[in-house]
């Protein structure tokens, strides 16, 4: 099939000084986001996570392909149900699969087995990863750099996510295959991650981190 092309008219050049305060604003912006534990159970307005998702549904993607399906949970008894297979897994983790580093590495954090926000918060985002498409007749269709296009949209959630004012918290129990069943996801989606969405509690704290500097994580050549 040929492409079909048409023009331009998105893009919005910006003077050097202007596009060096938007590109200092945003970093400003991005720098104030934190992964919260502490969750509010207070409700997120209507059409708030809508936005977001659909700006999720702007990412790039291999081949236009588009291989991911955003499932948004509000239901307490949903909720409960993933809480409680989450933490078996969980259990599992710290107990019998993790690394001494791995669990040396999350003791920063003050993690454990025990999610409660899962409950707690007012909305959690399952993020499903497309590992093949569907026809009408059933036949598979090849994706491409699924896991990649899930990641870069999942960053755009987040990233949506904080600017309308809410907090995140990104949550991978491993396996997470009990969310096809709980949700009723076919067998071509594969979980990518769990977002835990809501506002802060009042007395909400966060680890005392620090991120690398741009030194650090930025080459010249």
């Amino acid at each position: 099939m040929a492409p079909t092309f048409q023009p331009l008219t998105t893009y919005q050049e910006y003077p050097a000084d202007e596009m060096r305060h938007r590109a200092e604003s945003f970093e400003e912006e991005l720098t104030r986001r934190r992964t919260v534990r502490d969750f509010s159970s207070r409700p997120i307005p209507d059409g708030v996570l809508d936005a977001c998702i659909r700006t999720a549904g702007t990412a790039p993607n291999g081949a236009n392909l588009q291989p991911w399906h955003f499932v948004v949970i509000t239901d307490p008894d949903i909720k409960r149900q993933i809480r409680e297979a989450a933490e078996i897994e969980e259990r599992e983790f710290y107990e019998k699969r993790a690394p001494a580093e791995w669990l040396e590495a999350l003791a920063q954090l003050g993690t454990d087995a025990n999610k409660p926000f899962l409950e707690t918060a007012p909305a959690l985002i399952a993020v499903f990863a497309e590992s093949y498409g569907v026809k009408s007749d059933g036949n598979r269709t090849k994706n491409y750099y699924v896991s990649e296009s899930a990641g870069i949209a999942t960053g755009f959630l987040i990233a949506a996510v904080h600017h309308a004012g809410l907090v995140s918290l990104t949550h991978t129990p491993s396996p997470m295959g009990f969310l096809n069943g709980i949700l009723g996801r076919p067998v071509n989606e594969k979980p990518f991650l769990l977002l835990v969405v809501g506002y802060p509690a009042a007395d909400a704290q966060v680890p005392a981190i620090t991120k690398r500097p741009l030194a650090k994580i930025r080459t010249l050549r």
